[in-house]
């Protein structure tokens, strides 16, 4: 059974509970992410979760999605105005009701699948491993903006593990993203987890490295906090560089958000 999609279903449960309790109305509400409302990341959520679960089960249909996907998301500018074409109108708890039940069985199908399987995906391809790793890290990420906006503090679990060995395998990429290379060896990353445990990456040094809270650690690489806005040890100019635009996630280069714009609201 493949861990990773476990987590991806726990993560996913741990927000619909958060989202259950609204409104249809409470859906509009604007989040401090681009002024996505929470109708606006589930509908992202859904199609991506529906693309992921496409390349697992029919790849000639996700080719054809990612085909008519990408010249209309080039030429508008905005990835929304797509997502919005594809959930044909769904909204509220008709939305929310329908991503749970297709990440419920989204969930099945990857963890019985071959995790070394080779996926067709916008980017380069990835295997069944990466695409739901992928998944939970979007589901948690964007996230956070629905229990930031709701005025909750989130209650992390060991599961975001999978999110902080991916921000540190992105290490290359951060860079790659911005056509340049980086500086030099990936800094020593030690973290401790929501459990306590401590989780060590990369080669122990005393001159380069990123120490502190994984939670904060999975913020700064999913861009969801800024460096500033966490309690998170860095030393060294490379880990200070790599800090400062750290982007676990595809897609081209985003700016990290601003010291305190994004942030829990107070209830």
């Amino acid at each position: 059974m493949l861990s990773q999609a476990i987590d991806f279903k726990d993560e996913s449960e741990a927000l619909y509970t958060l989202l259950k309790p609204l409104s249809d109305a409470d859906f509009n509400q604007k989040t401090l992410f681009k002024d996505w409302t929470l109708n606006d990341i589930l509908e992202h959520l859904h199609m991506w979760n529906w693309a992921a679960n496409e390349s697992l089960v029919n790849e000639e249909g996700f080719v054809r999605f990612i085909e008519k996907a990408m010249p209309s998301i080039v030429n508008s500018g905005s990835i929304k105005s797509f997502e919005r074409e594809w959930i044909d109108g769904l909204s509220g708890q008709a939305l929310l009701e329908a991503w749970r039940d297709f990440y419920l069985e989204t969930s099945e199908r990857f963890i019985n699948a071959d995790p070394k399987k080779r996926l067709k995906w916008a980017g380069p391809d990835m295997s069944v491993r990466s695409s739901i790793t992928a998944r939970l890290m979007e589901t948690w990420a964007h996230g956070q903006a629905a229990y930031d906006v709701l005025g909750v503090v989130r209650e992390n679990t060991d599961r975001i593990k999978n999110i902080a060995v991916l921000g540190v395998n992105t290490y290359g990429w951060t860079y790659a993203a911005r056509s340049d290379t980086p500086p030099g060896s990936m800094p020593f990353v030690k973290l401790v987890a929501p459990s306590g445990d401590v989780w060590e990456f990369g080669e122990p040094s005393e001159s380069e490295r990123v120490e502190g809270l994984a939670v904060d650690f999975c913020q700064v690489v999913t861009q969801v906090r800024n460096i500033g806005d966490t309690t998170l040890k860095v030393k060294g100019d490379i880990a200070s560089d790599w800090m400062s635009k750290s982007q676990c996630f595809a897609g081209p280069p985003e700016t990290p958000p601003a010291t305190g714009f994004r942030h829990t609201k107070k209830k």
